[in-house]
């Protein structure tokens, strides 16, 4: 690995440290807030199961970036919010109908709390603001800073103490100023703690874009295109609905009539979006995959906007009986998971037996939390993901005849994901298939795991034998737990959309649902076709080639995890981010 520092700031140390110079720079690197260039902001961080600081696939993006940033030696600083009752707590009742409540936990458990002390006005009052820290470790003890905000202590209103109390709770004015914490606040308390040489700020989505006005006001407000050449934007939002839009009316009162003047000089009169403070000042926009690059570029009418395509964090998500796999037939793949191409020369024994154990650990938990019996021989499919009403968590259930005349006695389903707690045809949606699965349990099961959280998609990632993924396409723009499967040898049968489109090889590292990525194709598409072409796929191939050619399905696990793991991974995209928007170039790794 290799990236310039500057030359006065390595003098510097050098200077300092005389004796045993190459550790003591090391030390001085990794505690001195000088030598971090990178902060990477984001709503929302999956730092541990036991921090609910995330509410799905973008959380545990961001904290796989950071994990990555850990191991790669980067001189990156994570900044989140903490939110003292998480995002919710999901209870099922005897309906199927989805409850909710606070997330309970304590920072003091996890986080160390720090000192300083910022404050954002809002309202015309000066909110306070301070920050918690979790160390992010990284293989060879490189350790990442996230630095997670908090409004809840003595000396700020009541009303102000819960702003850093739900994710994605409360009204728009909510979310306004919960930004306005990320973005100002936390550039705020990252100088406060000593980070003056910060060169990119990386907006994780639009949540933080409030950081550019603040960058700007320390410039004095002259110059609003100085500020593009610090800041870098990722997009994950595939339609108009996932984009925060928040009326002047509401940021004049809220914020001030004066930085409401700003941006509307930032980004025009007719209201804002975070998106678009992100598309307007960042010297490089990227979207999470190829195909959503090319959504993003029509959605936003942007034709810059280019992809980097997701990854996970390997170490994480591989499951403990193909770690020792690795270890041993593709050695370094912990700090380099391109070594995983060598996967194909796994034993088929073994790489069985690794993937059986996995799956013993899933019905073991199920059995448990559920008291529900699963057979072990069964082929057994995954499902995992929000569940807004588009991720079709039930496009299996179109023909529910069909379903069971074709898995009756061969197929069990293993689903877990929260629907928002205001998304009412989401929680409808999960009712139905409770009460469908209640229906037919005695000759297809359908277990619902409740509160889908990282320990569980560690379970559910490794020990299904198929990952399912049903979107209506083109609304995914990445889908990582397929990734995740993939590095645990486990079998892709997904829709044609978001990364599925770059890892898929027909027969080799899964199936398809549907037809190919043509927007041609697709343009008045039937959605109950990719049913049918569900039930035909299920029927024809995967069922046969799980029951009858085992062989053929080992072969297909090691290919997941040659082609696709040895990829998509989060080593190789902050690579790419390196590369294409950090301005650091790595040599060797």
């Amino acid at each position: 690995m290799f990236y310039v520092l500057e030359w006065e700031v390595v003098l510097l140390a050098l200077m300092c440290y005389h004796e045993d110079i190459g550790e003591s720079l090391r030390d001085m690197m990794e505690h001195n807030p000088a030598f971090r260039s990178i902060a990477y902001f984001s709503m929302e961080i999956g730092l541990e199961s036991g921090i609910p600081t995330y509410a799905g696939g973008l959380g545990i993006l961001a904290g796989d970036i950071l994990r990555s940033a850990a191991d790669l030696g980067l001189p990156m600083v994570g900044v989140t919010l903490l939110y003292r009752q998480g995002y919710f707590h999901q209870i099922i009742d005897e309906n199927g109908w989805q409850l909710s409540k606070p997330q309970e936990w304590n920072p003091e458990d996890k986080l160390e709390l720090l000192p300083n002390e910022v404050a954002v006005n809002i309202e015309g009052r000066p909110v306070r603001v301070r920050t918690w820290c979790y160390e992010v470790m990284g293989r060879s003890g490189y350790h990442v800073p996230v630095y997670l905000l908090d409004t809840d202590f003595d000396g700020n209103a009541q009303e102000d103490r819960k702003l850093t109390g739900v994710l994605y709770g409360g009204d728009l004015k909510y979310r306004l100023c919960q930004e306005m914490i990320l973005g100002i606040g936390g550039l705020r308390m990252l100088r406060d703690l000593g980070y003056s040489n910060i060169r990119t700020f990386h907006l994780n989505e639009g949540h933080a874009g409030f950081l550019t006005l603040e960058l700007i006001r320390e410039l004095g407000f002259e110059d609003y295109d100085r500020i593009r050449e610090q800041l870098v934007f990722t997009t994950h939002t595939p339609v108009p609905a996932g984009i925060d839009r928040f009326p002047y009316e509401l940021i004049e009162r809220v914020m001030s009539p004066t930085f409401a003047q700003y941006l509307r000089h930032m980004v025009g009169p007719d209201g804002m979006s975070m998106v678009d403070i992100g598309l307007r000042y960042s010297h490089l926009k990227n979207a999470v995959s190829k195909k959503h690059a090319e959504v993003s570029r029509n959605l936003f009418n942007d034709d810059s906007i280019v992809p980097i395509s997701n990854g996970v964090h390997s170490y994480t998500w591989t499951c403990s009986g193909f770690k020792k796999l690795f270890d041993e037939y593709t050695p370094g793949w912990a700090n380099d998971p391109g070594r995983l191409i060598l996967a194909l020369k796994l034993p088929d024994e073994e790489v069985w037996r690794a993937h059986q154990a996995a799956k013993m650990r899933l019905l073991a938990r199920i059995l448990e939390d559920k008291g529900e019996e699963l057979d072990p021989e069964k082929l057994t499919i995954g499902f995992a993901r929000r569940f807004a009403t588009y991720k079709r968590a039930d496009l299996m259930l179109k023909d529910v005849k069909r379903l069971v005349d074709i898995c009756s006695g061969q197929v069990q389903f293993v689903l877990s994901g929260k629907a928002h707690p205001n998304d009412e045809e989401g929680k409808a949606m999960l009712q139905r298939i409770y009460q469908v699965a209640k229906e037919i349990k005695t000759v297809v099961p359908i277990i619902f795991l409740e509160n889908y959280d990282m320990e569980l998609a560690h379970l559910m990632t490794s020990g299904c034998d198929l990952w399912f993924n049903t979107p209506l396409r083109p609304r995914e723009a990445s889908g990582t737990s397929g990734m995740k499967a993939a590095h645990n040898g486990v079998l892709n049968f997904s829709i044609l959309d978001g990364w599925w489109i770059e890892g898929w090889i027909e027969d080799a590292t899964g199936w398809a649902i549907g037809p190919e990525p043509d927007e041609a194709q697709i343009i008045d598409y039937d959605e109950s076709q990719d049913a049918m072409a569900l039930y035909m796929k299920l029927e024809d191939k995967v069922i046969p080639t799980y029951y009858r050619r085992r062989e053929g399905w080992v072969s297909m696990m090691k290919q997941a995890i040659a082609l696709n793991a040895s990829y998509f991974n989060s080593h190789r995209t902050l690579k790419e981010y390196c590369e294409k928007a950090y301005g650091i170039a790595f040599r060797g790794l």
